[in-house]
């Protein structure tokens, strides 16, 4: 005040405004801030609908444990510009209607945005709350092409499709072992007719049609009658579109009835669990995974993974489902922490819809103007004789490992 005090009075004015319209910018940044949903000078956070109850409760468990250890990770070298990453989590069952309900709870909750949630029906009736709410919707674990139309614009993907995973499933079994009897059980909602739909294109375009067709309601184990029904078609090959219970249950009926094709499944399925409910009789079935190899080390991310997981809770086994849910928590990460100070929904397409690639450790996502799916990997895993997952890059390689894999 002294200072003003020397000035002209004309100085001293321009002096005084000028000061008063500098505070009054910086409290309407900092208010700004304040006010966009979920993130405070403290913290950013991120909600969270998912299966951890029902038959597929393992998947949405497996899935929090990586989103968090990802956190965690990121919260213990000092969180974004000083904020804490931190995730609210709601059981929806893998029912859509709870999915719905559990979305509008979050929202109103004021969370920045949804991540990590689990399954085509859940995802499919909540996107419409996110959109109409302009809340992003961030790594599903879905491959469901309804969320990769570039019209969904609160979508982002970070997996490949289900169309990819089951063209992969069709060419190895056509190219690899010269099948053409490929049958498929997918369970009864959008989810199954997702995957049913993804083999019938791939088969189509190779001049094929399947072999058979089997049905289950969804969260329920009824898989015999369409087991009696595939049995009579004798299928080579089976591919299952489903979770890990009844997808399970399937197989092991399926070898006491001395049933024996090659079984395949998509990375949906859950393949710690599915491994641990088969036991002994899950040699030789296959699963396409849209992660590296989790006790790998053919990229950076696999390690600082492994790490994080084992920092977040010594006691939670690697898998692909956790490391998928890591990937989703690092690229939430990356997205806010690329917005800078003043962090907006609107940023996470400004930073992501740029064409550039995105390296998570050595896992390449790239997203674009009209792509909201960032990985296009599909890998290839079968389950051995001691109940462990291997990497598998042609099907006649494991065939004599297993016994369980028959050529013509």
């Amino acid at each position: 005040m002294q200072a003003l005090r020397r000035l002209s009075p004309r100085k001293a004015f321009i002096t005084l405004f000028a000061a008063i319209f500098a505070s009054a910018a910086a409290g309407e940044v900092e208010n700004s801030i304040i006010t966009t949903p979920g993130v405070n000078s403290e913290r950013i956070l991120f909600g969270q609908s998912a299966a951890f109850s029902g038959p597929a409760g393992e998947l949405g468990k497996s899935m929090k444990a990586g989103i968090l250890a990802a956190f965690k990770e990121v919260n213990d070298n000092g969180g974004i510009n000083g904020r804490r990453l931190e995730l609210r989590s709601l059981d929806d069952a893998y029912e859509p209607e709870a999915a719905v309900t559990n979305t509008q709870q979050l929202i109103e909750d004021g969370v920045f945005a949804l991540i990590g949630a689990v399954g085509t029906p859940t995802s499919q009736s909540a996107v419409p709350v996110t959109e109409a709410n302009d809340v992003p919707y961030m790594a599903p674990m879905t491959g469901a092409e309804y969320l990769r139309d570039n019209t969904r614009h609160t979508v982002i993907n970070l997996r490949a499709s289900y169309y990819q995973e089951t063209e992969e499933m069709v060419e190895r079994l056509t190219t690899d072992m010269g099948y053409d009897r490929i049958a498929i059980l997918y369970q009864d909602d959008s989810f199954g007719r997702a995957g049913l739909q993804g083999v019938l294109l791939a088969l189509e375009r190779r001049k094929l049609s399947a072999a058979g067709t089997g049905v289950f309601p969804r969260n329920t184990i009824a898989v015999k009658t369409a087991l009696l029904d595939l049995r009579a078609m004798e299928p080579q090959a089976v591919i299952i579109v489903g979770p890990y219970k009844p997808t399970a249950t399937f197989i092991k009926w399926a070898r006491r009835l001395r049933m024996d094709p090659i079984f395949m499944t998509l990375s949906f399925v859950g393949s710690n669990a599915l491994a641990k409910e088969l036991g002994t009789e899950g040699a030789g079935v296959l699963v396409t995974q849209v992660v590296p190899f989790p006790t790998g080390d053919t990229i950076n991310a696999t390690a600082s993974y492994r790490a994080a997981l084992k920092a977040f809770d010594p006691a939670i086994e690697p898998g692909f489902i956790s490391y998928e849910g890591y990937l989703a928590g690092r690229l939430a990460a990356h997205v806010v922490s690329h917005c800078g100070k003043q962090i907006s929904r609107d940023c996470i397409n400004s930073v992501l819809r740029t064409d550039d690639s995105i390296s998570l450790d050595g896992f390449k996502l790239r997203y674009g103007k009209d792509d909201n799916q960032g990985s296009d990997s599909v890998f290839l895993t079968v389950i051995g004789p001691n109940g462990k997952y291997s990497p598998v890059t042609s099907l006649t390689s494991v065939a004599s490992l297993t016994g369980a894999l028959h050529s013509q």
